[in-house]
C-alpha cells in the first residue's frame, strides 16, 4: 500500500487544487465556520511533528464540519518577524529576509503535502510590507485614541539578545527565548494601554468557550483587587504617598511601611545618616529581575530610610523602609506592613526587629500571623466590629478626612511594545526638534524596513545605524527629523492577523469592516497554551480597542479555544535538535503517505495531552489502513460480481447495521469535541464488523454498498486522500463539477432504530464468576431471562447438587446466580 498511498496523495491534492474544491464561498454566510490554527514561525527551516499535531487533526475536524454543511474558512500564513530569525542571521550571515522567505517556501510545500483544506488564496506573511503596513496603521489608530504612549521606565532587559522584554516574556527570571537572566534598565519606550481594558478583559472571559486553566491564568495575570487607597503623610515633610490595600480593617496594625527602591520619593525621604546604605541597596536591587524580586520563596530584605510616616487612622508614627519585594510598576510602589496579620510582613518584622500589633481576633492562635477575618480589637472607635464591617467604616472615616477612598487595583501592566531589534515592523513615528513626536501620515505607510543594515547586537537599535532610514523630514513642518529606531514587538503583528485573513488582498484598508463583521469572530481557534497571557490576551485587547473605534461589532476574537498537547521525542523529552530527538514528518509521509501520519497523530495521542512518538504506533496505523483497503476492495468485488446475493435484511445485516449506526453516532460525538483517538477506535470496530459480514455465505449487495459508502464518509476526515480515492471508486464521476468529492457529501445520519438489537449477549455468573455467555432476545422480561440462564446447559451442569438461593438480573448485561 505504501507506494499507492503516496501516489493517491499527489493525485487528489492536484485535483482539489484544480477544481478549487476548498475555496471559501463568501455568498453563503448563514453557516460560516471560521477555523483557525495559530500560524507558525518560519525561523526553523521546516515543519516538525508538533506543527502537524496542531494542523492535521484540526483540518480533520474542519472536514467533518464541512460534511455537516458548514461553509469552512481555514486560512494559513506565517508569523515571520522576530528575534529567532535575527539571531540566525547574526550566526550565519544570511539576511533575515532571505532565510525567512526560503523557510516559508519550504513550509508551504510541506503544508500543501498535508492535503489540508487551507485557503491559500488568503495567505499572509507578517514580514511583507503589504502586511506590516497595516500593523503600522493599527499602531497609529491606537496612538490617535491615546492607547499608545511613550515614557521612560525601568524595563526588562536581556543582555544576550540585547533587547527589551515585556513582563510576559520573562520566564522564571530569564529571557523566554534564550534563558539568560533578565536585568533592569531605564529606557524610553512605547507602551500600549491595555490597562484601560483590564476590567472588560476580566469579565469577558465568562462569555467564551476556553479551557478553564487558560481563563484562570488570564484572571490571575489581570489580578483584580477591590480595596482602598490610603494616604500616608510623611513626618516633618510636605510629602505624602498612597498605599493600596484590600484589608483596611488591619490599618491599626500597621507598624511600618515599605517603598520600592526605585520609587522617586526615596531620595527625598532618605536621611543623610542612611544615604550610603540606601544607595548601596538600590544598586543591588537594579541587578534583580521583577520576577526574582517577587518570588514567594525568596527571603525579603530592606533598608530603613530614616524617615517616618503618619498612620492616617491612629496618628502613630511608623518607620519608612525600602524593600526589593515592592515594585514601582505595581500598585502605588508602596505597601503598608501589618506583621500580625500577614506572613510576609511577619517574617520581615522578625528579621529587622520591628513591632507586631494584633488588631484582629481570629481563630488562629499560633505564633504565625492571623490571616482570617475576625473581630477588631485594640482599635478604640471600631473595637468589637467584625473585620468586614470595620473595613467599610474605616474607609468611610478616611474619606471624611480626605486620607483614603475605595479603589480597584489591577496587577496587569501596560504592554511594552518597543524592541531594540532589526527584524520587526518599524514604529511609524518621527521626532522633530520643533514638533516633537509626530505620527507618520497614513498615506506614507508603510515605513519600510531597509535591507542593508548592520544588526549585530550592541545594545542599540540596529535601525539607528542606518543613515538612509533614520534621517527624514517632519510631516508637520518639513524640517529635519529622525525616525523611531525601535521596532514593534512581534506580538503586535499577531494581535490582529485573524482580522486580515478574511480580507487579505485589500490594498485600500487593513480590512473592510462589512466583510470582517460577517466573518468574525473566529469560531474555533487551536494552538499551544504557552500564549495564554501574551498573544491571547493581546488579541482580546486589540479586538476591544478596534470595536470602540467603530471598526468591529464583536467583543471577543476567538469564541472557542482548544490547546493541543505536545508531541515529545521517542525518549519522552521535548523535541530539540540538540537532543537529536526531533521527528521530521517528511520521511514518514514518503514511506507511509500523509493519511497514515495524520491518523497516527490522532489515534496515538489524546489531542489535548500529546505524548511520546513511537515508530511502532505508526506501523500499526499503516496496517489498519491496509486492512480497510482489503475489506473495501473485497466488498467492491462481491458487489460487482453479483454472486451469492440476497435482498433480505437478516440477522447478519442487522448486526452490521447496528455497528454502522453505532459508529456513525460515536464518531460524530467524539469528533465534535476533538476526541480523535476514540473516534478512530470506533472506526476500527466498524471495520471489524465489515470484515465479519463479508465472510457470510450470502450478502445483501445494496445494503453492503450503502454501508461501505457510510464507512468511507466517516473515515474521510481522518484519511482524506484514501477516502476520496475509494469514494470515487464506488461512485464514479465525470468531474464536471465538485460533486465528485466525498467532502461535498452529507455526513451520514444515525438511525436510532438500528441501535436497538433483536438479541444481546449476556454473561451468566455463579457466585460472581462468569460461567457462560449466551444471546437472548432484547424484548423479554426478567423472569424469561432467569429461565434462559438457569436452563443453559453448562449452567445446569455447574449447579448440580447446589441450591439456588437467588438470581440477580442486570438487564442487557448479566445474570448472577447465588447458589450454595
Amino acid at each position: 500500500m505504501t507506494n499507492y498511498s503516496t501516489a493517491i496523495d499527489k493525485k487528489w491534492q492536484k485535483k482539489w487544487e484544480e477544481s478549487e474544491l476548498y475555496k471559501f464561498n463568501p455568498d453563503k454566510m448563514d453557516k460560516k465556520l471560521y477555523v483557525l490554527e495559530m500560524f507558525s514561525y518560519p525561523s526553523g527551516s521546516q515543519l516538525h511533528a508538533g506543527h502537524w499535531f496542531n494542523y492535521g487533526p484540526v483540518d480533520s475536524w474542519a472536514r467533518f464540519k464541512r460534511m455537516q454543511g458548514y461553509n469552512v474558512f481555514q486560512p494559513m500564513g506565517f508569523d515571520a518577524f522576530g528575534l529567532p530569525a535575527e539571531n540566525y542571521a547574526i550566526k550565519t550571515g544570511i539576511h533575515p529576509w532571505d532565510s525567512t522567505k526560503k523557510n516559508i517556501a519550504t513550509m508551504e510545500e510541506q503544508l500543501k503535502a498535508m492535503g489540508a483544506m487551507f485557503n491559500w488564496e488568503n495567505e499572509i506573511v507578517t514580514c511583507d510590507p503589504e502586511y506590516y503596513k497595516w500593523t503600522q496603521w493599527v499602531f497609529l489608530k491606537l496612538y490617535e485614541k491615546g492607547l499608545a504612549y511613550r515614557k521612560k521606565a525601568p524595563v526588562n532587559w536581556c543582555p544576550s539578545c540585547n533587547t527589551v522584554l515585556a513582563n510576559e516574556q520573562v520566564v522564571e527570571g530569564g529571557c523566554e527565548r534564550c534563558g539568560t537572566e533578565v536585568t533592569k534598565k531605564d529606557l524610553t519606550q512605547w507602551f500600549l494601554k491595555i490597562t484601560d481594558y483590564a476590567d472588560e478583559l476580566l469579565t469577558g472571559l465568562d462569555s467564551i468557550d476556553w479551557p478553564e486553566k487558560t481563563k484562570s491564568m488570564q484572571k490571575h495575570w489581570i489580578g483584580k483587587s477591590t480595596g482602598a487607597e490610603v494616604t500616608f503623610k510623611v513626618k516633618d515633610k510636605d510629602i505624602s504617598f498612597d498605599v493600596f490595600t484590600t484589608r483596611a480593617d488591619t490599618l491599626f496594625g500597621v507598624t511600618y511601611v515599605v517603598l520600592a527602591p526605585e520609587n522617586p520619593l526615596v531620595d527625598e525621604l532618605t536621611t543623610s545618616s542612611q544615604k550610603e546604605e540606601v544607595e548601596r541597596y538600590k544598586d543591588a536591587t537594579k541587578k534583580q529581575s521583577d520576577i526574582e524580586r517577587q518570588s514567594i520563596t525568596r527571603e525579603k530584605t530592606g533598608v530603613f530610610t530614616g524617615s517616618y510616616a503618619i498612620n492616617p487612622i491612629n496618628g502613630l508614627e511608623v518607620p519608612i523602609w525600602i524593600g526589593d519585594y515592592v515594585l514601582s510598576t505595581y500598585g502605588t510602589g508602596a505597601v503598608m506592613a501589618v506583621p500580625a496579620h500577614d506572613e510576609r510582613d511577619f517574617a520581615f518584622a522578625k528579621k529587622y526587629n520591628l513591632p507586631i500589633v494584633k488588631v484582629i481576633d481570629g481563630k488562629d492562635k499560633t505564633e504565625l500571623p492571623f490571616t482570617e477575618y475576625g473581630t477588631l480589637v485594640n482599635s478604640e472607635e471600631f473595637d468589637g466590629m467584625s473585620s468586614e464591617e470595620g473595613k467599610i467604616k474605616i474607609v468611610e472615616k478616611l474619606a471624611e478626612n480626605k486620607l483614603g477612598s475605595e479603589k480597584v487595583n489591577y496587577r496587569l501592566r501596560d504592554w511594552l511594545v518597543s524592541r531594540q531589534r532589526y527584524w520587526g515592523a518599524p514604529i511609524p513615528i518621527v521626532y522633530c526638534d520643533k514638533c516633537g513626536a509626530v505620527p507618520v501620515p497614513y498615506e506614507n505607510l508603510p515605513v519600510t524596513l531597509p535591507y542593508d543594515v548592520e544588526f549585530a547586537p550592541d545594545g542599540k537599535s540596529p535601525l539607528a545605524k542606518s543613515e538612509e532610514f533614520i534621517n527624514t523630514t517632519c510631516p508637520h513642518c518639513g524640517g529635519k527629523a529622525t525616525r523611531e529606531a525601535d521596532t514593534l514587538d512581534t506580538f503586535v503583528c499577531s494581535s490582529w492577523y485573524y482580522l486580515r485573513y478574511a480580507d487579505s488582498k485589500n490594498d485600500k484598508e487593513a480590512f473592510n469592516p462589512e466583510i470582517i463583521n460577517k466573518m468574525l469572530p473566529v469560531d474555533k481557534y487551536v494552538g499551544g497554551p504557552e500564549h495564554a497571557c501574551m498573544h491571547l490576551l493581546y488579541a482580546r485587547f486589540l479586538t476591544k480597542a478596534l470595536r470602540d473605534m467603530g471598526y468591529l461589532n464583536f467583543d471577543e476574537p476567538f469564541l472557542s479555544l482548544t490547546h493541543q498537547g505536545l508531541i515529545l521525542g521517542p525518549d519522552g523529552f521535548k523535541m530539540s535538535k540538540s537532543k537529536g530527538n526531533t521527528i521530521s514528518p517528511d520521511d514518514y509521509i514518503s514511506q507511509y503517505g500523509s493519511d497514515v501520519f495524520r491518523m497516527y497523530l490522532m489515534f496515538g495521542f489524546s489531542y489535548v495531552e500529546g505524548g511520546a512518538w513511537s515508530d511502532d504506533g505508526i506501523k500499526s496505523v499503516a496496517r489498519f489502513l491496509e486492512r480497510i483497503e482489503r475489506i473495501i476492495e473485497n466488498s467492491y468485488s462481491l458487489i460487482k460480481e453479483n454472486k451469492n446475493i440476497k435482498n433480505t435484511m437478516d440477522k447478519a445485516e442487522k448486526e452490521l447495521n447496528y455497528w454502522r449506526h453505532n459508529s456513525i453516532k460515536a464518531v460524530t460525538s467524539d469528533t465534535e469535541i476533538l476526541q480523535f483517538n476514540t473516534a478512530i477506535a470506533r472506526l476500527m470496530e466498524f471495520n471489524n464488523a465489515l470484515s465479519k459480514y463479508i465472510q457470510e455465505e450470502t450478502i445483501n449487495a445494496k445494503f453492503l454498498e450503502e454501508t461501505i459508502n457510510d464507512f468511507i464518509k466517516i473515515l474521510a476526515p481522518f484519511a482524506p486522500h484514501f477516502a476520496e480515492e475509494y469514494y470515487n471508486k464506488f461512485n464514479p464521476s465525470d468531474f464536471k463539477d465538485n460533486s465528485y468529492s466525498v467532502f461535498n457529501q452529507k455526513w451520514p445520519e444515525v438511525d436510532e432504530k438500528a441501535l436497538i438489537k433483536d438479541e444481546v449477549e449476556i454473561a451468566i455468573q455463579i457466585n460472581g464468576k462468569i460461567k457462560a455467555k449466551t444471546n437472548i432476545p432484547t424484548d423479554i422480561d426478567e423472569n424469561a431471562i432467569k429461565e434462559i440462564a438457569l436452563n443453559e446447559a453448562s449452567i445446569k451442569e455447574a449447579l448440580e447438587g447446589k441450591n439456588v438461593v437467588k438470581v440477580i438480573v442486570i438487564k442487557g448485561r448479566l445474570v448472577n446466580i447465588v447458589a450454595k
